[in-house]
């Protein structure tokens, strides 16, 4: 027989086995209200959850045999987890003969989903304690979603953010051993995200791009990139779940961001406007955000150039202190918390009385805000602004695990750096207080005559050097 036949046999043979399988399913799916419940119970042991379908079924056969589904529902432990417009689930052929169902591909469309984490500290996606059981294998060619919303709550922390527009593109996840602890050991993923808008209580970023990838336990979330203040971010987060404690490394830069964006959303009618830069690198481990914060190490930087701060001359006011008494360090102070905290430190701090002269202006030419971070305490290193006349510089420590504030002094120096005026400041970053004068003042409450002169702090007018870093004298 030439080659030619023995081609077009095994042709005719392969097409009659195609016809003979397709009819075969065909038999299988005529009645698709039947095979509804086979299909339900099929997806629901693939998730471990419950998967309802309360729209119409259809199928398709090219490229393969492919079930549209309508209107999901996936619902765990009572609660609605996830809805779906329309969810489109590749089937095995070959199961088909012997009457199992078995999933290869997902494809979801405008999925709708909410992640919530009860008060003690469980997933609405876990099993309960009276079901907990081994879950089959699950290995899945490719999952797709477009136009999705994610939800997440903490409803013991009132943290919640939420995503629009999403799409992803899953080409590899695997996952074994569901059920028994190390999960996170036992999945094995290559993902693709885009975000159109992330928002969180306070902040909104946008075009959220990231790819995920990892196995072993150890995941990769680089390239990460979004647009956040005006400004373009870009980062990479490594997470470590090979040990007992999960373990991460960030990375994170944000650049030329405008900080009158940043700042719109408190609670001030405050204006400071510039761009700025923002750069992050921490370590950190632990299972819960207080350990994530308690075990932080690293660098956090802030920097800008020629803002300006309207409603207020910082060097007329600086000039006439002597006499007015009337002008609290720390009211400028506080944006040089902008590094570490992103303002967090002055989260409840009255900025009006920056604000007493509506028609004033001032450029700051320079900030810096360096610091270290030490088991969750970030420590000055570089923190000093400059203005046309004048400069002020900030040096202490923010304790993050214990939210308070440590030894913070904010000083008005001279072209040595040395001490010209002095505020301190501590306690907690909800409720931050001045230490001097002996009358101890809230922040929140009215400005004082709380500035000191440097010849009641250093009799016999010496000189302490307060600061040395890289913002130069204007003078």
């Amino acid at each position: 027989m030439s080659k030619s036949v023995q081609a077009i046999t095994w042709a005719i043979g392969a097409l009659t086995g195609l016809l003979v399988l397709a009819a075969i399913t065909l038999f299988y799916f005529l009645d698709t209200s039947a095979f509804k419940p086979q299909l339900e119970s099929a997806v629901s042991e693939v998730l471990g959850m419950e998967v309802k379908v309360s729209g119409r079924l259809g199928i398709g056969f090219f490229p393969g045999l492919r079930v549209t589904l309508n209107d999901v529902h996936i619902r765990n432990r009572g609660t609605e987890i996830a809805i779906a417009k329309q969810a489109k689930v590749g089937v095995n052929f070959i199961p088909l003969l012997y009457k199992s169902v078995r999933i290869n591909q997902i494809v979801l469309d405008h999925p709708s989903i909410l992640i919530v984490k009860d008060r003690d500290g469980r997933f609405n996606f876990e099993q309960s304690d009276g079901a907990q059981k081994t879950l089959a294998d699950l290995s899945l060619a490719s999952i797709s979603m477009t136009g999705g919303t994610f939800r997440y709550v903490d409803q013991h922390t009132k943290a919640e953010f939420k995503t629009d527009g999403c799409s992803l593109e899953v080409s590899r996840f695997q996952l074994t051993g569901r059920g028994r602890p190390g999960i996170m050991n036992k999945l094995s993923l290559a993902t693709d995200i885009v975000c159109r808008v992330i928002q969180t209580q306070d902040y909104v970023a946008s075009d959220l791009r990231l790819t995920v990838a990892g196995q072993g336990g150890i995941f990769d979330l680089k390239p990460l990139t979004m647009r956040a203040y005006a400004g373009q971010g870009s980062g990479a987060i490594q997470a470590d779940f090979t040990g007992d404690v999960p373990r991460y490394q960030l990375r994170y830069t944000l650049s030329q961001f405008r900080i009158e964006t940043f700042l719109k959303n408190l609670p001030t009618q405050q204006s400071v406007e510039g761009p700025m830069d923002f750069s992050a690198t921490l370590s950190m481990q632990g299972k819960t955000m207080n350990s994530l914060r308690q075990t932080s190490e690293g660098h956090i930087s802030l920097r800008g150039k020629n803002l300006i701060l309207n409603g207020r001359n910082l060097d007329q006011e600086f000039a006439r202190f002597e006499s007015s008494q009337r002008f609290n360090l720390v009211d400028v102070g506080a944006l040089l918390f902008a590094g570490p905290a992103g303002l967090v430190v002055t989260k409840g701090y009255n900025f009006a009385s920056i604000l007493q002269e509506p028609e004033g202006r001032s450029e700051i030419r320079t900030i810096v805000s360096d610091w270290k971070v030490e088991r969750g305490v970030a420590l000055s290193q570089d923190v000093a602004m400059s203005t046309d006349q004048n400069r002020l510089a900030l040096q202490g420590r923010l304790d993050f695990a214990n939210k308070q504030l440590k030894g913070v002094n904010v000083a008005l120096i001279d072209d040595k750096g040395c001490i010209k005026v002095q505020q301190t400041i501590h306690g907690t970053f909800k409720k931050p207080v001045i230490e001097k004068p002996s009358v101890i003042k809230s922040l929140s409450g009215p400005v004082v005559s709380l500035l000191k002169p440097v010849k009641e702090l250093l009799p016999g007018g010496g000189c302490e050097v307060f600061y040395t870093g890289s913002v130069a004298s204007p003078k």
